[in-house]
């Protein structure tokens, strides 16, 4: 028997949004976590000096929202032990200290907030504030009172912070039809005697190059992450927009590409600056001096570091991850390098059913190969695709592909072009090429393992969810490589999507495919919906009843097709998910289906898991 799906339940999801917090007993850690037993909350944990594990959001309440949809970061501590944070079943603002329940500082209404901000001396949080399609920057006093605006600038703005002399304000933003990895501007303006900001100077950025974050130096000048080189490089630019310099001239990524507004990979620390950079194949943790002395590496043995880090005192808190060990809060010695793990341990199966994982690059392609457990020779693969398609899969303990190998199925996954992790250019190979490079990439690593005796021809099914979902079923229409596809959540027919989907996303087929109505034929072209009678496999769609990303509609509409052409499908939905999997019991329906599927596709038994059933008959079966 392998790894159990209430294994990968337990462990999934990690630790996000941490902060380091100096106080007189010394320092606290802070972060949130997934609690899919839970209902699936975010649920903020406080670690004291003396390693105490405290919950400090109550049981019931869900540190979570819905700006840009995918939510940004949701709360922070307060000094003394209090919490400021937004809840998921009403979208507002809440403070919460000790001795009483949640009290909420915003309206009721239709208003959502995320990427909060305490600015310094001010007894007030700072967010962005999001209403309907439009965003602002707003302070929120913490003893309750109106709500200011601070900055309305761009449609879409994030990383407001106050100068240390309190006199100016900087922020991010954006505007249709680029995605914040495509152009954003560093805007810094003066703050009036009303708490509002003046007339802004762009500072860094462009239309054509990408600033994912900055932290004031001082009262004169920014540390920003930005790719004017292709690469987000850590650059020092002037108040005054008069220059700046790379203080990184490395092809390393030292930024994210931002679904979150909020997300960090730098934090200053006593002048030296902690940065989480590398590539998609390993990032690391560092200690850079920007005043000329270099990085230094304080990673240790993890492969992987996600987009949060915090720094007080002489440590960096963040949140790691290995092959063979989840993603966990460790708190870092700046100059020792020591390291500790503070958030509470998470049961982890034997060594010996976990994959070792290992970086190949197949016809120019990135890719990560785990091998199947007990197999000889040319074994059945799936393809993993990543969402996105602007992100990456990183290496690092994944108990969903472990789940797989430990039953004797490869998996490869694909960081095909477009993923982030590898500059500028091979992101951009995916311009215009949505539907084209992707499939092509995962293609090609699938018949490179053909020709490399891993994976057996015949058996080679792929997967994906959101994007990764529109590769899956893009390729079984477009090329005949697959047996089969799984796909989560997935887009099926684009120019619908484009047409029904959020306002964050609304525009980025631009740059994916083309504008409308001028690339329509490239649409019609590319749409799995519309070519669903070219299927080289049968499909399984699994999918939320409450996605506000990906309507259930596109997959509805998917299999109606696939039925009407007479391919084999099935379609699974969950009630109370939305556009990913959050609650234990759906984690572990849609693990079962899946290993179903497989047996289905590539002719093993699965007597663990519920049978699953083919809808459809093959043309020409009586």
């Amino acid at each position: 028997m392998g790894i159990r799906p209430i294994d990968v339940a337990r462990i999934d999801g990690g630790p996000q949004w941490v902060e380091a917090l100096a106080t007189p007993g010394g320092v606290e850690v802070w972060w949130d976590e997934p609690r899919p037993r839970e209902g699936g909350r975010r649920c903020v944990v406080r670690r004291l000096p003396d390693g105490t594990l405290v919950d400090a959001l109550p049981e019931g309440w869900n540190a979570r929202n819905r700006v840009v949809e995918y939510g940004g970061r949701s709360w922070r501590p307060l000094p003394g032990g209090g919490l400021v944070f937004t809840e998921w079943a009403d979208q507002r603002l809440h403070r919460l200290d000790g001795g009483g329940g949640p009290v909420p500082l915003t309206p009721e209404g239709p208003s959502r907030y995320a990427d909060l901000y305490l600015a310094p001396g001010r007894d007030e949080v700072w967010a962005v504030r999001e209403t309907g399609d439009a965003r602002d920057i707003v302070a929120v006093p913490l003893s309750g009172g109106p709500v200011r605006v601070i900055v309305k600038a761009q449609h879409f703005v994030m990383n407001p912070r106050l100068s240390p002399d309190g006199r100016h304000v900087s922020w991010i933003g954006w505007e249709h039809p680029n995605m914040p990895w495509d152009g954003t501007e560093l805007c810094v303006a003066p703050l009036g005697d009303d708490g509002a900001a003046g007339p802004h100077r762009v500072v860094a950025g462009g239309p054509e190059e990408s600033v994912t974050q900055a932290e004031w130096r001082d009262g004169d000048s920014l540390y920003a992450v930005t790719d004017p080189s292709g690469w987000w490089n850590v650059h020092l630019v002037r108040r005054d927009g008069s220059g700046g310099r790379n203080l990184t001239p490395m092809e390393l990524e030292f930024g994210h590409p931002p679904w979150k507004p909020g997300l960090t990979t730098m934090a200053v620390a006593d002048g030296r600056l902690v940065v989480v950079h590398g590539t998609a194949d390993r990032r690391r943790l560092g200690v850079l001096d920007p005043d000329g002395g270099g990085l230094r590496e304080i990673g240790g043995d993890a492969t992987h570091w996600a987009p949060t880090v915090s720094a007080a005192a002489g440590v960096a808190a963040a949140v790691a991850a290995t092959p063979y060990t989840p993603l966990e809060v460790r708190l870092v010695d700046l100059d020792g390098g020591g390291h500790e793990t503070v958030s509470a341990p998470r049961p982890v199966p034997e060594r010996h059913l976990l994959p070792t994982p290992e970086a190949v690059t197949i016809d120019g392609v990135h890719a990560h190969l785990y091998p199947p457990a007990g197999v000889e020779g040319p074994a059945p693969f799936v393809v993993f695709v990543h969402g996105g398609p602007t992100g990456n899969h990183p290496i690092m303990l994944d108990l969903e592909i472990a789940y797989f190998t430990s039953r004797g199925l490869g998996v490869a996954v694909v960081n095909y072009g477009g993923s982030t992790g590898y500059g500028r250019a091979y992101r951009e190979r995916l311009r215009h090429q949505w539907g084209v490079v992707d499939v092509q990439d995962c293609a090609r690593v699938a018949r490179g393992l053909v020709e490399l005796g891993r994976a057996d021809a015949a058996r080679i099914a792929i997967r994906g969810g959101s994007a990764g979902g529109w590769t899956t079923v893009a390729a079984l229409v477009h090329s005949d490589v697959f047996a089969g596809g799984v796909a989560h959540y997935a887009i099926t027919d684009p120019e619908s999507w484009a047409g029904e989907t959020h306002d964050f996303e609304s525009r980025y087929l631009d740059g994916l495919i083309g504008p409308l109505p001028e690339a329509r034929q490239r649409y019609t072209d590319r749409s799995p919906l519309l070519h669903a009678a070219r299927a080289s496999g049968p499909c399984l769609m699994l999918h939320g009843l409450e996605d506000a990303i990906v309507d259930v509609s596109q997959a509805e509409r998917f299999v109606a097709e696939l039925d009407r052409h007479g391919k084999r499908w099935a379609l699974l939905t969950y009630p109370g998910e939305q556009h990913g999997w959050r609650r234990e019991e759906t984690i572990v329906a849609v693990l079962e289906a899946e290993l179903a599927f497989y047996g289905l596709v590539f002719g093993f038994d699965t007597p663990e898991v519920p049978p699953l059933v083919l809808m459809g008959r093959p043309q020409g079966e009586a």
